[in-house]
C-alpha cells in the first residue's frame, strides 16, 4: 500500500511541475485549488492525524507537545527558506494576462515571492531557497504518511485505509510546490531538461521521507507506539501550518472570490472529515486499548512531572 501511495504522489509531483508548459494556470484556478487542498489538510491534521497519534501513545498532553513542535518546526523553515507561497505561476500570469485580475488584486504584490522588479539573478536564488525548503518539507511530508501506514499496520483489519486521508492531502499538495519551482527556474532561464531533473529530484522526495521511517521505526520495535504517536502529532502540526499558511492570505487577498473560496475550503473539510467513515470504526479505540497499561503510565508519569 505505501509503495502504490508513493508511485502517485511521484505522478502527481510530476505532473505539476510540468502544469505551466500543458495548460494555463489561471490566478482564479490557482487560488481555487489552494483553498481546496487548504481545507483538506487542515481536516486531516485535525480530524485524523491528531486522533491516531493520541490513540497510539495514549496521552493527550504529549500529543499536541509533538504537535506544537510540528508547527514551530515547519514555521521556521518557512521563515528561512519563504518556500511556501506558490506565487510564481500568479506572476506569469501578471505579465500575460494582468487585465484579468489587476482590478480585483490590488495588495497581490505583496505576498508574492518575486516582484517585478525582480532580475535573473534574484529567481536564481529564489529558486533554490524555495527548491531547498520544499524538499525538506516533503520529506516531513513522507514521515507522515510513513506513520500512517505504519499505524495502520497495528489494527488487525483488513484493507483499513487509515492512510488514505494523509496520502489524498499530500498528493494533492505536492503538484503546487512543484509548480513553484519549475516556474521560477523557467523565469530564471533555466532549460526544460533543468527544470525535469530538478523536478524528478523533488518528486522522490516524499517517497524517501516515508521510507526512512518505516526503515527507522523497525528498530524500535518496544517502542514502536510512541514512536508512531509522535510523528503522527508533529506530522499534524506540520499539516495545521502548511494550511493556516495558505488560507489566512487568502483572507487578506482575496476578498474578490470570497464565496467560491470558503466553498471550497468546506469542501476540502468535509471531505477530510468523510474518509473517517471509510476506516474501521475500532481504528482510534483500538490504539488506546491494545496498549492500555501503557497509557496508563504514560498519563501517570507525565502528572508526577509536574
Amino acid at each position: 500500500l505505501l509503495g502504490i501511495y508513493c508511485v502517485v504522489i511521484v505522478g502527481s509531483s510530476l505532473l505539476g511541475g510540468w502544469l505551466p508548459s500543458l495548460v494555463r494556470l489561471t490566478h482564479t484556478r490557482m487560488e481555487t485549488l489552494i483553498s481546496f487542498v487548504g481545507g483538506l489538510m487542515l481536516g486531516i491534521g485535525v480530524f485524523h492525524l491528531l486522533p491516531h497519534a493520541v490513540a497510539e501513545m495514549g496521552s493527550i498532553d504529549r500529543a499536541v507537545w509533538w504537535m506544537m513542535a510540528g508547527v514551530i518546526t515547519l514555521f521556521f523553515l518557512l521563515r528561512t527558506f519563504h518556500f511556501h507561497q506558490h506565487g510564481t505561476v500568479e506572476l506569469e500570469e501578471e505579465e500575460g494576462h494582468t487585465h484579468d485580475h489587476d482590478h480585483d488584486c490590488d495588495h497581490h504584490h505583496a505576498h508574492a515571492p518575486v516582484h517585478s522588479h525582480t532580475h535573473a539573478h534574484s529567481h536564481h536564488l529564489s529558486w533554490v531557497g524555495i527548491a531547498f525548503g520544499l524538499a525538506l518539507h516533503t520529506l516531513i511530508d513522507g514521515l507522515a504518511l510513513g506513520a500512517s501506514i505504519v499505524a495502520e499496520q497495528h489494527h488487525e483489519v483488513f484493507l483499513s485505509l487509515f492512510g488514505l486521508g494523509t496520502f489524498l492531502a499530500i498528493a494533492l499538495h505536492k503538484p503546487l510546490d512543484a509548480v513553484s519551482i519549475t516556474s521560477l527556474m523557467a523565469a530564471s532561464g533555466w532549460s526544460a531538461g533543468w527544470r525535469n531533473a530538478v523536478n524528478i529530484g523533488f518528486s522522490l522526495m516524499c517517497p524517501l521521507g516515508a521510507l526512512l521511517f518505516f526503515l527507522g521505526v523497525q528498530q524500535f520495535s518496544e517502542n514502536q507506539h510512541i514512536i508512531i504517536g509522535c510523528a503522527l502529532a508533529f506530522s499534524a502540526g506540520v499539516f495545521l501550518c502548511i494550511s493556516l499558511g495558505d488560507l489566512l492570505p487568502e483572507m487578506e487577498f482575496h476578498s474578490h472570490n470570497r464565496f467560491r473560496l470558503s466553498f471550497v475550503l468546506l469542501l476540502g473539510i468535509a471531505l477530510a472529515y468523510g474518509i473517517g467513515f471509510l476506516e474501521p470504526e475500532h481504528a482510534h479505540e483500538h490504539g488506546g486499548h491494545s496498549h492500555g497499561p501503557e497509557a496508563t503510565e504514560t498519563e501517570h508519569g507525565h502528572s508526577h512531572s509536574h
